[in-house]
């Protein structure tokens, strides 16, 4: 297997992602909450099985998340607010809790990287695929701006820049989020999500800060007043966090679709098959896409039905 990458593997949007594994039907289309509860329900497997292959701690966190503004999403706290969380501000706003975990995809992408080195996988880093081979109808393989690599098989998981691939051009656009990351007290034990800022603790004392949600083409520059504005309104959820210090800021890019669902299975070409289009959720569903798509590959019929998240849902066009 060939892996080929345009900058350096994983550091895209996994890079850029906070880690919540909402597996639960608090946000998402409909049609995307069968995949997204199997997916989070294989997480702890999935973890082990990367942290055995690859010798990396991933960080999967399982305390929960507290939810405020979203009524009928979780149950009732099992104690006072302020027992759970002393830190927290909100104690006269009504909260529930949701049993769901969280990750580090840093350190799950790098154990992922790791893993798949260990079977045997080639990574070509630096390298960005400009169009695909096609023979007799078939796909053949890649071409780069500097080699062609032959395979009956390609996989196109590209991300926001998946749509720029032929011979089908598929509606993935790019959608911006900036986020932060903050060190030092409080510590949180909780995911905190708010209608307007979430804060996801890490087990190294990080705290993140996120996310916007941007129509900004490939732009991927902070902007320190959006920065700011972020800061201010975990702030205003945990006060004590002005003692903390900016850690660090970033934005990715998601892969977004128009009708907010992935895009998964075979194309068009024989040989094709397409992976993107996770938008918030790729972190959450790389477990489940993964097994998904070894399925589709090999002819296997697959375990969840597939055909909402169809590349045919589009009209393509070369």
């Amino acid at each position: 297997m060939l892996v080929v990458e345009r900058g350096e593997p994983g550091h895209e949007a996994s890079h850029a992602a906070a880690g919540m594994l909402v597996g639960s039907t608090l946000e998402g289309p409909k049609a995307l909450h069968p995949l997204a509860a199997a997916s989070a329900e294989m997480y702890p497997e999935f973890v082990h099985e990367l942290q055995d292959e690859s010798g990396v701690h991933v960080d999967l966190r399982d305390q929960g998340t507290l939810v405020f503004g979203h009524e009928g999403c979780g149950v009732k706290l099992p104690a006072p607010l302020l027992e759970l969380e002393p830190s927290l501000a909100l104690s006269d706003h009504p909260a529930e809790f949701v049993k769901e975990r969280s990750v580090d995809p840093r350190a799950l992408g790098a154990a992922a990287l790791k893993a798949a080195k260990h079977r045997e996988a080639d990574i070509s880093s630096g390298t960005e695929v400009t169009s695909l081979l096609i023979a007799e109808g078939k796909v053949a393989g890649v071409i780069c701006a500097k080699t062609a690599y032959h395979a009956a098989i390609v996989v196109n998981c590209a991300g926001a820049w998946a749509g720029l691939l032929g011979p089908h051009r598929f509606p993935i656009r790019p959608v911006k989020g900036q986020m932060l990351a903050v060190v030092g007290q409080p510590v949180l034990r909780h995911v905190i999500r708010t209608p307007d800022v979430y804060l996801v603790p890490r087990s190294d004392g990080r705290i993140l800060i996120g996310a916007t949600v941007e129509e900004a083409g490939f732009d991927k520059r902070t902007v320190p007043e959006t920065i700011h504005r972020l800061h201010q309104a975990a702030l205003g959820a945990v006060p004590a966090l002005a003692e903390a210090r900016v850690h660090e800021a970033w934005a990715g890019l998601r892969p977004g679709t128009p009708d907010d669902l992935p895009i998964l299975g075979p194309t068009e070409t024989p040989g094709y098959f397409v992976a993107t289009g996770h938008f918030r959720d790729g972190i959450l569903l790389a477990p489940v896409t993964a097994l998904l798509m070894a399925q589709v590959i090999s002819g296997e019929t697959p375990r969840h039905d597939l055909s909402a998240f169809s590349p045919g849902r589009f009209q393509m066009s070369p």
